[in-house]
This record gives structure tokens, sequence and C-alpha cells, in this order.
């Protein structure tokens, strides 16, 4: 079943992100009950074991299949194959001013942080390296990401 979900994208439109749903239907109306739990020091929220995610969802998540339907947000022109990961409304209000600059550049299904950072919990350690992205764009080091993104969901590393 397909999930629009709004999120952030270039110079903070908001747009619908399509993923295929991972969670429980009910999904955000929990969110604040495991708030406490959050893995990310920042402002963003993870949660390993997350009791919202179905078994379904799991395998998606692993696979990294449930971002699949973003290819259409990709033909709408609202978000690009690599770029920084199109935050969450109520993220973006808690930004820093810093953090506002991952706006700066169309959304992206993949980044370098996905592949470079994807494991760290310090939110700042991911807006870093968006920054390093956007500072250092060409295609080249699209590809190199695009590259580095078929082991990461190949090895069912997906979070």
């Amino acid at each position: 079943m397909l999930f629009r979900q709004e999120r952030v994208g270039l110079h903070g439109r908001s747009f619908n992100v399509l993923k295929f749903r991972s969670m429980c239907a009910d999904a955000e109306d929990q969110l604040e009950d495991l708030r406490h739990q959050n893995e990310i020091n920042g402002h963003a929220f993870k949660l390993e074991n997350d009791p919202r995610i179905t078994p379904v969802g799991r395998f998606l998540r692993r696979t990294s299949s449930d971002e699949l339907p973003q290819f259409w947000n990709v033909l709408m022109g609202q978000m690009s194959l690599v770029g920084p990961r199109p935050p969450l409304p109520g993220e973006v209000a808690k930004y820093d001013i810093w953090h506002r600059r991952r706006l700066s550049m169309k959304p992206g299904i993949t980044g370098l942080w996905q592949v470079g950072a994807r494991r760290s919990p310090e939110f700042d350690r991911w807006v870093e390296q968006d920054l390093e992205y956007i500072d250092g764009w060409s295609l080249w080091l699209d590809l190199k990401i695009m590259a580095r993104t078929v082991p990461a969901v190949l090895s069912g590393s997906g979070r």
C-alpha cells in the first residue's frame, strides 16, 4: 500500500513523498509515546526496533524497497536521485540556522550521509554530510554515491 507523507523540499517547499507503507496505520499517533526512546541526537527520530514497523515493513526497510515509489517524486520534479533526504516539517521547524542550508538543493532518494554516515546517531553529522555534498556537487559525485548505494541496498543495511 502506498503511503503519502508531507516533506520539505527545495527552498522549504512542501510536497508529498510517496513510500510503501512500512508501519502500522496509526504510527503517527504513537510517535509521542516513543519519542523518549529516540536513538538520534538532534532533530530527527529513529528507533532501531521501532514497534510500529510491520513484519513486511522490516523487509521493505532492510532492502530500501519502501523508497521505490519516490521515483514518481523524481519524475514529478520534486526530488532527485541523489541529494539530502527530504525532512519532515516538524523537524525543519526545530532546525538551527545552519541546518536550513540542506533545503538549498532538491532532496534525493539517496545521498552522501545514507552511504557514509547512515549509522551515525548524530543529526549534525548527517547535516555536515549533506552540506559537504551540496558544496562539492558534481555529476561524478552523484555517480559515486549511486554506486555506493547499490551495495548498501544489497547488503540489507537499511535502517
